[in-house]
């Protein structure tokens, strides 16, 4: 029963935060009652480019200090300075993140964004710093892992080096190539041409040739995967400007659409397994991000007259649409997107605001009407930036469920690293958006002015 009390308290405090408080005893005949201050529970209205670099700034500066770019002897916790010493007790030194993670792919690319945005090369610089760390260091990994077989497990750079899924090697991946287009000093094609091998030629496969997984169950599919595959083959495409990529990465897109692409609500279930007679939805809200930034990602590198960029372009928008339907009135969507009964979530909330606002930076969709939702869906993401530049309310990882409880109840967690690149994504593109378009308070509502 206490258990139970709990979850009933926890319910109501969710529904009632973000409730209507400021009732007034004024009336019509002697107050203009449209001109009176609504109770936002977050800030509503325009934000301010230097507002948003001050976000961005505390994110950096904390990231920049407890993701070291250092390793250590596991066993006498000395600091090691000569590559050729690697050996069996040599890991990363210890920070709050782990620095070959796809969320950290996520975030090196959006560091990538950021200075762009901005002007400030603090940001590249810290993907460039740990890019080329990672990719000095790999060569000697590679070789121990090949001198001594039983060493391979315990190297900190495993899954980049020799990768058994799609999560240790696609974001990264993708990352590794942008910072190449722009200039990266890091010889990071060997480890490019590993995990694209990978995504091509050994991540497993239904019969169609969509990429699967065999967990929870055989033939399974991930609607996450769209992100973990997908832009690095985008990437590739517009690395080498071999069409073969651009293929594979539509190809793809489009048969996981064809299962798993809800067009009634126009949103995607999360998992999908081929031997199932029936596929409960589940519209987990971050699953969908990894989805609308997949498709954002591969319009943004895509060639114009690729035949099947209108069928690409097509789903963006309806999956755009789906998603606004369900954005709260607080700004952020729900962990699961159709009940409002479950958390409101940050990282899917950012990753939402990043894709809206750069679909209409490029003019993929109507501004006038997705626009104010991306600066509603900033200021949200914004107020979970806390003084010490953590990202909080975001959903730890996740694997995939059929019944509700599992979704419902995830912890959240500053220490999950799946908030901090989309964060800095979403800042960075709302500053791209406010420099290219104006808006104004019209009846006390964020506009889209016309051009």
């Amino acid at each position: 029963m206490k258990n139970i009390a709990i979850i009933f308290l926890l319910i109501t405090i969710n529904s009632e935060a973000f409730a209507q408080r400021n009732v007034t005893n004024a009336n019509d005949s002697n107050t203009p009652l449209h001109l009176l201050k609504p109770d936002y529970p977050i800030p509503y209205g325009i934000p301010k480019t230097e507002e948003i670099k001050v976000v961005l700034d505390k994110i950096h500066n904390y990231l920049n200090e407890v993701t070291p770019t250092e390793f250590v002897n596991t066993k006498t916790g000395e600091i090691l300075t000569d590559l050729s010493k690697i050996d069996e007790n040599t890991a990363l030194k210890k920070g709050d993140f782990r620095l070959v993670s796809y969320e950290w792919g996520v975030t090196y690319g959006a560091m990538l964004l950021a200075s762009q945005a901005t002007g400030d090369v603090r940001f590249k610089d810290y993907a460039e710093k740990r890019l080329q760390f990672i990719a000095n260091s790999a060569p000697f990994f590679q070789r121990t892992n090949e001198a001594h077989a039983d060493w391979g497990t315990k190297s900190p750079l495993k899954g980049l080096i020799t990768p058994h899924a799609l999560d240790d090697c696609g974001a990264m991946c993708a990352a590794m190539i942008k910072a190449t287009r722009e200039g990266s000093k890091a010889n990071l094609r060997p480890l490019i041409d590993v995990h694209i091998d990978y995504i091509l030629h050994k991540e497993h496969r239904l019969k169609d040739s969509t990429l699967a997984r065999n967990r929870p169950q055989p033939n399974t599919l991930w609607l996450d995967d769209l992100f973990m595959g997908i832009p690095a083959l985008a990437q590739m495409g517009k690395l080498t400007g071999e069409q073969k990529y651009y293929d594979e990465a539509t190809k793809q897109v489009l048969l996981y659409a064809k299962r798993m692409f809800n067009k009634d609500k126009g949103v995607y279930m999360h998992g999908w397994v081929e031997g199932m007679s029936e596929h409960p939805q589940f519209h987990w809200a971050r699953a969908n991000g990894w989805a609308v930034m997949t498709e954002v990602e591969l319009l943004e590198v895509l060639p114009e007259n690729h035949p099947a960029r209108p069928e690409i372009l097509a789903l963006l928008k309806a999956h755009v649409k789906g998603l606004a339907s369900y954005q709260s009135g607080s700004g952020f969507w729900y962990q699961l997107l159709d009940r409002e009964d479950s958390y409101l979530e940050t990282s899917a909330t950012a990753i939402y605001t990043f894709a809206i606002a750069r679909a209409v930076n490029r003019g993929w969709i109507d501004g006038l009407a997705y626009a104010p939702m991306a600066l509603l869906g900033w200021n949200a993401v914004s107020t979970k930036v806390n003084a010490k530049g953590q990202v909080e309310g975001t959903c730890v990882g996740t694997g995939m469920a059929f019944d509700p409880a599992f979704y419902y109840h995830r912890p959240i967690s500053p220490f999950a690293a799946h908030g901090y690149g989309p964060t800095i994504l979403a800042g960075s593109e709302i500053i791209n958006l406010l420099k290219t378009n104006k808006f104004e308070i019209n009846d006390s509502s964020v506009q889209l002015l016309q051009k």
